[in-house]
């Protein structure tokens, strides 16, 4: 009795542990070049994690991303072009899909 207890405790943490692996996303930060409104896809120029006083919220790398924004989609302040935001995503094929945005640059504004 004591040993299907245990192994039916292992059975659920396991299966608790391999669940949580897959709720977790990728996050990526940098510039908003565009948000289009018509097919809900931003696009943004991706920052490295060398922050500075020059470059307070990292370097920028060069690379263009987009996101699709989804109703699901947790969105803070809504990202303007020039923004700098935070995305939280997860890959389906080669679509990233936002999950969380953060817009980085007016959530310190609100601040001072």
């Amino acid at each position: 009795m004591k040993r299907s207890l245990l192994a039916m405790l292992l059975a659920v943490t396991a299966a608790c542990l391999i669940s949580s692996t897959a709720l977790a996303a990728d996050v990526a930060q940098g510039k908003v070049l565009s948000m289009d409104a018509a097919t809900n896809v931003l696009t943004m120029e991706e920052f490295d994690t060398h922050k500075s006083a020059d470059h307070p919220y990292g370097r920028p790398t060069g690379v263009t991303s987009e996101y699709k924004i989804e109703k699901q989609t947790l969105v803070g302040i809504k990202p303007q072009p020039g923004d700098v935001v935070r995305i939280a995503y997860k890959t389906q094929g080669a679509d990233r899909i936002a999950v969380r945005i953060m817009n980085v640059s007016k959530q310190d504004l609100r601040k001072k």
